[in-house]
């Protein structure tokens, strides 16, 4: 009997090696290579490549000069919900790959059921159901009070079969749940390893090419909030969405991490309810529900989600601390950036809180990425700092560099535009940033500096 082949793949990066070795050479970690067994290519299948069965067989044979190449818009298939089509771009592209990840009860399920429920009274649609029965998504298309006919379902976890399958119904849009669920009868690892999750996903991947067939993929994440299974998974998809909210709170965001058909890190809100998720076209509205008496540590500043501008309160506590160390702890911003801050005010403003401890939140869940919420920060900081309120009616935005200058950040005017049409009626920003013209009803302080902007308070 022929030995069966093997090798090491990297669950991380997706590397591979013949050999097992302790530390992976590409991504310098450790511990993190797996045996996969490599099938042997099947007869008359095409395949040119030994154990690579997800990446067997070309999409075309034909070679064009790129100036030929049709450049027609793609035509979007709208999802029904706007916020969904907005962090996809726009909307389903045909022969596309879309990777929705969360953690569990986040709503990946109830999402794509409602979106496949609405759509399939016009389009071929197929749910492909790996952990639940059919039964227990009827139970939850019923309580949600979801048209349930044209919606086609299929309980199975064998790639080959679903694949079969769809080969013969021709849907519009196939999707699987989950893909750690699926396996191929090839592969001799159990279903979720690394080996089955990179060959399903690629076997999916390729059939909805080849058919020009929209692929959503629901994809489980770990503890610290990544995606699981192999690293490789994301580079063969077109779009990777993460969804995001935990089970205490009503509102879900919709965050894309990567996408070929449209802006990256753009941010959709929904709201959890009984008829399940509900989009939130205004999420500025949602996450400015402030007291009527303002608190010092309180501002609200304005960040860029993708293509538009969002209103968020951050909050700061400053106390005493009673350690050696003091604490510094940061909800929805990076806590390394807290502490350079933190020492930017130190040396620039004048400000000591190195006896001090600082916990900071962002309202709402919001995760902010960006570089805009430095000066609301220090700010914010600053006024918990000295027990005094800051004006209700201010907003602010603007990086801080390690020297205390205020540098501009992108959509300056958008975002002043964004602040004034909810009643907001000073902002301190960048000078970079300032308008030749303010907003009617608005006074607009432009600093240079970190100091101008404590004088300015």
């Amino acid at each position: 009997m022929a030995k069966a082949k093997s090798a090491f793949v990297c669950t991380e990066c997706g590397a591979e090696y013949r050999k097992w070795q302790g530390q992976c050479s590409s991504c310098n970690e450790w511990n993190t290579l797996s045996e996969i067994r490599l099938a042997s290519a099947r007869p008359g299948s095409g395949s040119t490549t030994t154990g690579r069965a997800g990446y067997a067989g070309d999409l075309s044979r034909d070679v064009v000069d790129l100036s030929n190449v049709d450049l027609s818009e793609v035509p979007r298939l709208s999802s029904t919900f706007n916020e969904f089509d907005r962090v996809l771009g726009g909307g389903l592209v045909p022969g596309s790959a879309v990777l929705l990840g969360g953690n569990p009860g986040a709503g990946k399920s109830t999402l794509l059921l409602q979106t496949a429920c609405k759509l399939a009274q016009q389009r071929r649609i197929m749910y492909v159901t790996g952990e639940e029965s059919l039964s227990q998504v009827a139970m939850r298309a019923h309580r949600l009070q979801l048209p349930t006919s044209g919606l086609k379902m299929l309980a199975e976890t064998s790639v080959e079969t679903i694949l079969a399958v769809a080969e013969r119904e021709k849907p519009e849009i196939l999707v699987i749940d989950s893909i750690q669920t699926m396996h191929l009868e090839d592969i001799s690892s159990a279903p979720g390893g690394v080996a089955q999750v990179r060959e399903s996903a690629a076997a999916l991947t390729r059939f909805a090419k080849q058919s020009n067939t929209v692929l959503l993929l629901v994809g489980h994440v770990t503890k610290d909030g990544t995606l699981a299974g192999p690293k490789v998974l994301e580079h063969m998809i077109d779009a990777s969405l993460l969804l995001e909210g935990g089970a205490d709170s009503r509102f879900r965001t919709l965050r894309g991490q990567k996408n070929r058909f449209g802006a990256v890190n753009e941010l959709g809100v929904f709201a959890m309810l009984e008829q399940g998720l509900k989009e939130v076209k205004n999420p500025s509205a949602i996450f400015l529900s402030r007291q009527e008496e303002q608190a010092p540590g309180s501002l609200v500043m304005v960040v860029w989600e993708g293509t538009r501008p969002i209103l968020v309160e951050v909050q700061a506590l400053v106390d005493e601390s009673a350690l050696g160390n003091p604490r510094r702890v940061a909800v929805g911003v990076d806590q390394n950036r807290l502490a350079m801050l933190l020492a930017v005010l130190n040396r620039h403003g004048g400000l000591f809180t190195g006896d001090q401890d600082v916990f900071l939140n962002v309202v709402g869940g919001v995760k902010v990425l960006e570089t805009s919420a430095d000066l609301a920060v220090l700010l914010a900081v600053v006024s918990s700092l000295q027990n005094r309120a800051l004006p209700k009616e201010l907003v602010v935005f603007g990086e801080v560099g390690l020297s205390g200058e205020i540098r501009p950040v992108p959509s300056g005017q958008e975002r002043i535009a964004e602040a004034a049409k909810h009643g907001f009626l000073r902002a301190i920003v960048p000078r970079a940033n300032a308008p030749k013209q303010s907003p009617k009803g608005m006074e607009v302080i432009a600093v240079d500096k970190l100091s101008d902007a404590l004088e300015a308070l």
